[in-house]
C-alpha cells in the first residue's frame, strides 16, 4: 500500500547513525543520500534494501509527538537482534521482544524508542521455525 514514508528528525547524523545500526539486522541499510540543493529544502537520509529506499528520514522541523514505524522481520531472531542493536545503538526499551498474541496468535515483535522517542517496532508474523 505505501511507497515510502518520511519524517523530520532532531539531529540527522545521530538519527542516520541509529537507524544504520537498528536496522540493520532486518537486512535494510542506508541506500540514499538526499542534500537540501537536490531536494529544494532538506537533507534526507533513505534506508531499504536492494530494490529502493522506504523509510526516510530528514532535517526540517522534527514531528511533536510520537510517530509508530513497524519493520518487517524474516523471523524472531531478526525481532531479537534489531532489538539488541537498536538499544545498543541509543533506543530505550518499549517493549522487549516477545509475542503479543492479541494482534494474532505468531505476532512476534519488539519495541523500541528511537532518539526523538518515536515508538519503533520490528515485526515477525511467521510461525516459529522447528
Amino acid at each position: 500500500m505505501l511507497d515510502h514514508v518520511s519524517f523530520s528528525v532532531s539531529d540527522l547524523a545521530r538519527s542516520r547513525s541509529f537507524y544504520e545500526r537498528a536496522l540493520a539486522p532486518l537486512g535494510y541499510r542506508l541506500v540514499m543520500e538526499v542534500t537540501p540543493e537536490q531536494s529544494g529544502s532538506a537533507a534526507y537520509a533513505g534506508f531499504g534494501d536492494e530494490k529502493k529506499p522506504y523509510f526516510w528520514i530528514g532535517t526540517g522541523s522534527p514531528l511533536k509527538g510520537r510517530l509508530h514505524v513497524a519493520f518487517i522481520a524474516k523471523d524472531r531472531a531478526a525481532v531479537d537482534a534489531f532489538y539488541r542493536a537498536a538499544i545498543a545503538a541509543g533506543g530505550k526499551d518499549n517493549g522487549a521482544p516477545g509475542l503479543r498474541p492479541h494482534y494474532h496468535r505468531n505476532y512476534y515483535c519488539a519495541f523500541v524508542l528511537d532518539l526523538d522517542g518515536h515508538n519503533i517496532e520490528a515485526v515477525c508474523h511467521a510461525r516459529p521455525s522447528t
